[in-house]
């Protein structure tokens, strides 16, 4: 039986910026809306209505295309996009690190996706090991209304922080009574916590939902194992906006050998003060 979902119908414009790194930190996921104008969706949309697509596995209604980063116009230069670059810069620090782009149409019939997670810290079919990175944020740039009857988004809150063997990264589900609906007007963008359980709902509207999915990493927070890396011809396609977040996939900051008391410990960290979440500047 279907369990019905509670739909989260907060006013987002109301967030203060430490209310939003709280909710991507804490339950998941946030939403800021109006991101993009209309002008920038129907350049968006023009662009996205030429790729060529393929379905998913389970359901024709479902359709997608991967890598699209290097498309050009303006699905490219969407990556340096600023009012979300500004805040990604405010959840990982200075350092942004662009992963992977994609494109997704739920059509009118499509049965919805699973409850799953993007972060699998040993790798997967599915997502390789880009979802090893410990810290991800894909966003979800909506190209039109996502409404209760239009595959809205769905997520449990929280489950992210579970020790639980329920919360194992590898498992899916059909349907969770914590869930919640997510709705918002085309143009705004959810901010997903890669390791939070969620998915979306089906389409049993009358038009299809577009979506441009786009995942960023902090520079600490390196894959497992290698992932492909860009090519030079690659890198000197794009604008140069976009062309600094595009470093080596793999980069990592870590430290084996550490010592207990390194030289030069600093005694300040705002990204782990607790008051980050009561910020209001």
């Amino acid at each position: 039986m279907e369990i019905a979902a509670r739909i989260d119908d907060r006013d987002w414009s109301q967030l203060a910026i430490g209310e939003r790194i709280a909710m991507v930190e804490r339950e998941g996921y946030a939403v800021i809306p109006d991101l993009l104008d209309q002008a920038h969706l129907e350049r968006l949309r023009g662009e996205a209505s030429k790729f060529d697509t393929t379905p998913v596995d389970y359901s024709d209604k479902q359709r997608g295309r991967r890598a699209i980063e290097f498309t050009g116009g303006a699905i490219t230069e969407l990556i340096a996009h600023q009012p979300t670059i500004v805040f990604l810069k405010e959840l990982f620090g200075d350092e942004v690190i662009f992963m992977s782009y994609t494109y997704a149409r739920s059509e009118p019939g499509h049965p919805g996706i699973s409850l799953h997670t993007d972060g699998q810290p040993y790798g997967s079919q599915i997502f390789g090991y880009e979802g090893s990175c410990p810290c991800v944020v894909r966003v979800l740039y909506y190209l039109d209304d996502l409404t209760p009857e239009v595959s809205p988004f769905r997520v449990v809150p929280r489950s992210h922080l579970s020790m639980h063997r329920d919360a194992n990264p590898y498992r899916r589900y059909v349907d969770h009574p914590g869930q919640v609906m997510v709705t918002a007007t085309a143009g705004s963008a959810v901010f997903l916590n890669h390791r939070v359980f969620h998915g979306n709902f089906p389409n049993t509207g009358t038009r299809a939902r577009q979506m441009l999915a786009i995942a960023y990493r902090p520079g600490w927070a390196g894959p497992q194992k290698e992932v492909s890396t860009w090519t030079d011809s690659q890198l000197a396609s794009l604008p140069v906006s976009v062309r600094p977040f595009f470093a080596d996939r793999n980069t990592r900051h870590w430290d084996f050998g550490g010592a207990n008391k390194p030289d030069d410990m600093p005694s300040v960290a705002p990204g782990i003060d607790p008051s980050r979440w009561e910020r209001t500047d």
